[in-house]
């Protein structure tokens, strides 16, 4: 049996509930350097930058659980749901922290810097995108909508993964390792999906010639 043997058999035994539980504590963490001065001079945009870097880390993963089950055999589709919504849940703290305490809901400031900021008004296409993806990621939503249509409508995944990778390197102003990187792999993984799609287009009109 291979190490991928032996991952996935552990994998089926265990329930979503412990992503959810472990997706909480870089939150605790946090937390606590907030309230114990660890997170800087400006905790409020430290704590807000940390948040966005976090739950685009969990939105590349979820990206990554479907090619990661067909070209290394690890089968971790069980947890895509638990692992996209803590991706939503930590760009909405994001959004919070900068509405609330960066902002102070001070609306006219908002909108000026939504107007004059192109990193955030790509950064909220990216927020608005996952809206959709959080309220429908149920058994519900799936079956009132029909697979096809619930799996058109999370396609949005990618749109949100895109404007994320951009706003994040955007507002770093510079050229540095870790935003090039989620780029690259946001870029990576929806290439991928372009060639799964041009394969079955390609298969069907093989077969509807034949």
């Amino acid at each position: 049996m291979t190490l991928t043997d032996k991952i996935n058999r552990t994998a089926r035994k265990v329930p979503s509930w412990p992503i959810y539980v472990a997706g909480t504590l870089p939150l605790l963490w946090l937390v606590f350097l907030l309230f114990t001065g660890g997170l800087g001079v400006d905790p409020v945009k430290s704590l807000e930058h940390r948040l966005g870097e976090i739950g685009l880390q969990f939105l590349v993963a979820s990206l990554a659980v479907t090619p990661l089950c067909r070209y290394a055999r690890l089968n971790l589709i069980k947890f895509r749901r638990a692992i996209g919504l803590l991706a939503f849940y930590y760009v909405l703290l994001h959004v919070l922290v900068w509405l609330l305490l960066d902002m102070q809901l001070i609306w006219s400031e908002i909108l000026k810097d939504l107007y004059k900021r192109p990193y955030i008004f790509i950064g909220m296409v990216g927020f608005l995108a996952l809206i959709p993806l959080a309220l429908t990621s149920n058994d519900y939503s799936i079956k009132k909508m029909g697979a096809a249509a619930w799996r058109k409508l999370h396609k949005l995944a990618y749109l949100a993964g895109i404007a994320g990778a951009l706003h994040y390197m955007m507002l770093v102003k510079a050229w540095p390792i870790e935003p090039i990187l989620y780029c690259a792999a946001v870029a990576a993984l929806l290439l991928i999906r372009a060639e799964w799609s041009l394969q079955r287009r390609l298969a069907a009109a093989a077969q509807a010639a034949q």
